[in-house]
C-alpha cells in the first residue's frame, strides 16, 4: 500500500471524457460532480435513473456537462459490450475510467453462501469490471493520457471471516487490474486501484447495521486523490493507494 497522492489542482480535467459506474449516490456521485467541476464531460452509469438524474442536476447546476446510462451491469453485463462503441462513435475516446460500482450480498460463513447471490456479487464487482475493460481498452488507448481507477476495499487484500463473495470479488478485482496495468506498460494509459477505508455509503450501513453514518469521513475526502490519478500528468501506475 502506498500513501494518497497529493491534493488537487482546479481545471485540469477540461475538455477530457470521463465514465463513472455505480454514479447514481455515494463515492461514485461524489466522484462524477469532481470530475464535472474539473472541467471534464462525465458519462454516468447506475442502476437507479432517480439518483443518475440528481448527480446530473448537480453538475449542470455547477456548470458542469453529463451523459446519463441507466443499466443494471450485474442483471445484464453483456449490455456493457455495446458501450465501447457507442462512447466511440459519439466522442472518439474515452480519457477516463473510475469503476465503482459494487454490491456487498450477504455476510456470513463461506460454506453457508448462496449461489444466487454469490453470482450477483461477482456479477457487478469482477464479471462487469472484466467487461469493461474489454469495451473500453481501445477507447482508453485512444487518449493521450487514459487512466483508470478500479475502487476496492481492504477485505480484498485482507482476508476477514465472513465477508464472502464480497471478500472474493475484490480481491479477484485487485488482480485483474494489477494484470491489466501490467498489460498496457507501452502505452500512455496508466491503472490504479484505490481502497478508501470506511465511509458513511449504502454498502457499509448494509454491513454495519448499527453504526451512524457520521462516526466515518465523508466520501467527498475520496474525491481529490481519485481526481490526482486521472490527471494528465499523472504518473502513478499499478498501484493499490489506500486512504486509512
Amino acid at each position: 500500500m502506498t500513501e494518497p497522492a497529493s491534493p488537487t489542482v482546479p481545471g485540469r480535467l477540461k475538455g477530457r471524457v470521463a465514465v463513472v459506474t455505480g454514479a447514481s449516490r455515494g463515492l461514485g456521485a461524489a466522484v462524477a460532480k469532481g470530475l464535472a467541476a474539473e472541467g471534464a464531460h462525465v458519462v454516468l452509469i447506475a442502476r437507479t435513473v432517480g439518483g443518475l438524474e440528481e448527480v446530473d442536476d448537480a453538475i449542470r447546476a455547477a456548470g458542469g456537462t453529463a451523459t446519463l446510462i441507466p443499466q443494471d451491469m450485474a442483471a445484464d453485463p453483456a449490455q456493457l459490450d455495446v458501450l465501447g462503441p457507442a462512447l466511440l462513435d459519439r466522442f472518439k475516446r474515452v480519457d477516463i475510467l473510475v469503476a465503482n460500482a459494487g454490491m456487498l450480498g450477504a455476510i456470513g460463513p463461506m460454506a453457508h453462501a448462496d449461489v444466487k447471490q454469490w453470482d450477483k456479487v461477482l456479477a457487478l464487482t469482477l464479471t462487469a469490471n472484466m467487461r469493461l475493460i474489454r469495451t473500453l481498452d481501445p477507447l482508453l488507448r485512444g487518449s493521450d493520457a487514459g487512466r483508470a481507477v478500479f475502487i476496492t476495499d481492504r477485505y480484498g487484500h485482507e482476508p476477514v471471516a465472513y465477508w464472502n463473495a464480497y471478500a472474493v470479488a475484490k480481491a479477484g478485482l485487485e488482480m485483474m487490474a494489477l494484470t491489466y496495468a501490467r498489460e498496457v506498460l507501452q502505452s500512455p494509459l496508466k491503472v490504479n486501484l484505490v481502497d478508501p477505508g470506511p465511509m458513511p455509503t449504502k454498502l457499509r450501513a448494509q454491513a454495519f447495521p448499527g453504526e451512524k453514518p457520521d462516526t466515518q469521513p465523508p466520501v467527498t475526502r475520496v474525491v481529490p486523490t481519485i481526481l490526482d490519478l486521472v490527471a494528465p500528468d499523472n504518473t502513478r501506475h499499478g498501484e493499490c493507494i489506500a486512504l486509512y
